[in-house]
């Protein structure tokens, strides 16, 4: 029976370590630090810019994936909690305080994208102290990528090493819901800053979906409820919204779900007026849009529309 690979052996990195590996003598790795962290966000913020930026156009990473050993975002999880919040901060005012100085020298500073996105992330196959980095221009974007950008720094070595890698490689990467931070981009360059919990906005929950019409081929759609109450809705949806998940598949309902969330209780709540759905395997019983009715829906649930499309709800 075949071996499944490594994560390194995907990127063509197995032998390069596995030298490494040999002539290393085992000493003990200090554990990655919110200044560690701080300063590798704003070193490929910066090196962003001087590999995209042309002519008199500065251009920039909007989304930053951050990836660690589990047990390095277990430690930030269990004795640092919330300083993820409080590093975005820091890192966007420095994000703003750079362009503002490429403004004031004539340069020409305009986003590719409306926001700013953080995603800590983990990977079982990093030893302690590693971490790696991915950047996208467009937060989210569902266009085709043929590589994506990943700077790893060995253990052995501490020197970054930068690579091309096929996005397929993002499946060995566990995403969490609290590792999630999405930022407004402000045209003035200059930060709202409320205190870390209103300078970041997780949102009251995240959604994410695969799709399984073919014109998306598989890709994940995924959704921060902010508002109290939203619709989650078909192809046919026309309305623009905040508060309007727009899942375009022929298997969706226009309008399929209402959720809404119960600020006194701290629970969310489904009604159903698609054909069918699925909460954890259990049948919801449809309503009408004039006479919902509510059932719970905990959080890390799996929803299922029309026995195809498959939702995740989890906590932002």
């Amino acid at each position: 029976m075949k071996s499944k690979p490594s994560f390194w052996q995907r990127i063509g990195l197995h032998d390069w370590l596995l030298k490494k590996e040999l002539t290393h003598t085992h000493t003990s790795r200090p554990s990655i630090t919110p200044n560690d962290v701080y300063k590798y966000i704003l070193e490929k913020f910066n090196e962003s810019i001087a590999h995209l930026s042309f002519a008199d156009r500065i251009v920039f990473y909007h989304e930053y994936i951050i990836c660690f050993n589990p047990e390095d975002y277990q430690d930030f999880m269990d004795n640092k909690k919330g300083i993820f919040g409080l590093i975005v901060q820091e890192s966007v005012k420095k994000f703003y305080s750079a362009l503002k100085k490429y403004r004031t020298e004539g340069k020409t500073v305009e986003p590719s994208s409306s926001k700013w996105v953080f995603r800590f992330v983990s990977n079982q196959e990093y030893g302690r102290g590693d971490k790696s980095f991915i950047g996208k221009l467009l937060p989210g974007s569902t266009q085709k990528e043929e590589n994506l950008r990943v700077t790893f720094i060995p253990r052995q070595t501490g020197i970054a090493q930068t690579f091309d890698i096929n996005p397929d490689i993002l499946k060995g990467f566990n995403f969490y819901s609290e590792g999630y931070y999405e930022v407004p981009y402000r045209e003035d360059l200059m930060l709202e800053e409320h205190g870390a919990a209103g300078t970041v906005q997780p949102g009251l929950a995240r959604f994410e979906t695969i799709l399984p019409d073919k014109a998306f081929a598989g890709r994940k759609l995924e959704y921060i409820m902010k508002d109290e109450e939203i619709t989650v809705s078909g192809k046919d949806e026309t309305r623009d919204a905040s508060s309007i998940f727009r899942v375009p598949s022929d298997w969706v309902n226009t309008p399929h779900l209402r959720i809404r969330y119960n600020k006194s209780e701290g629970k969310f709540y489904l009604t159903s007026f698609g054909e069918k759905t699925l909460v954890n395997e259990k049948a919801v019983v449809r309503s009408e849009a004039s006479n919902p009715s509510w059932v719970e829906l905990p959080v890390n649930s799996r929803i299922v529309l029309n026995g195809i499309v498959g939702i995740n709800i989890f906590k932002s």
